[in-house]
């Protein structure tokens, strides 16, 4: 069959592409030995150079430092909670305190609602005690007025009656009887 133009391009393509190539070389090495020996060539200078050494003191540095502030943040937050506790400790005595002072001006009302009560009660007995003794003086005023008034109502009346009755002879035998029962005195 014979092939046209395009078949014979893809033949061609096709029987080139599966046909052997030559690896490259140079100075009798192939790519991968080349890789291999710039690998180990760059190893070796690095080796030289002391990089190895030089990245493990840059990391014994980085370590250290971070070391430094782990020690460091340790530290703060040992004087956090010390601070915290202390607040704490703070705030429960400033609440207990705040409890007494609270109980004690609760003992203290307490007493001086009492005083205040006593106080009254003494102040009103006093009272009725003063009351009771005006009252009493008022009275003995009224029974010493009363007798008053009695005794110079009785002697007004004594009085009238002795001018009525009395005459001089009478008068005379009253008061020799007066005078002899003087001398018969018990």
């Amino acid at each position: 069959m014979p092939q046209t133009g395009e078949d014979a391009v893809t033949t061609a393509a096709a029987e080139g592409h599966g046909a052997p190539h030559a690896e490259p070389k140079a100075l009798g090495m192939d790519a991968t030995a080349w890789v291999a020996l710039a690998m180990i060539l760059v190893i070796a200078i690095l080796l030289w150079k002391k990089v190895p050494a030089a990245i493990g003191k840059a990391l014994d540095r980085k370590i250290e430092g971070i070391r430094q502030q782990l020690d460091e943040a340790a530290q703060l937050r040992a004087e956090a909670e010390t601070l915290r506790n202390e607040y704490q400790a703070k705030a429960a005595s400033a609440e207990a305190e705040a409890a007494a002072v609270v109980e004690r001006a609760r003992h203290e009302a307490d007493a001086i609602v009492r005083q205040a009560q006593a106080d009254s009660d003494a102040l009103i007995e006093r009272r009725a005690r003063m009351a009771e003794d005006k009252i009493a003086a008022a009275e003995r005023h009224a029974v010493d007025e009363i007798r008053a008034k009695a005794a110079r109502a009785a002697a007004a009346a004594a009085e009238r009656l002795i001018q009525a009755e009395m005459d001089p002879a009478t008068d005379r035998a009253v008061v020799d009887r007066t005078i002899a029962g003087l001398g018969t005195t018990h």
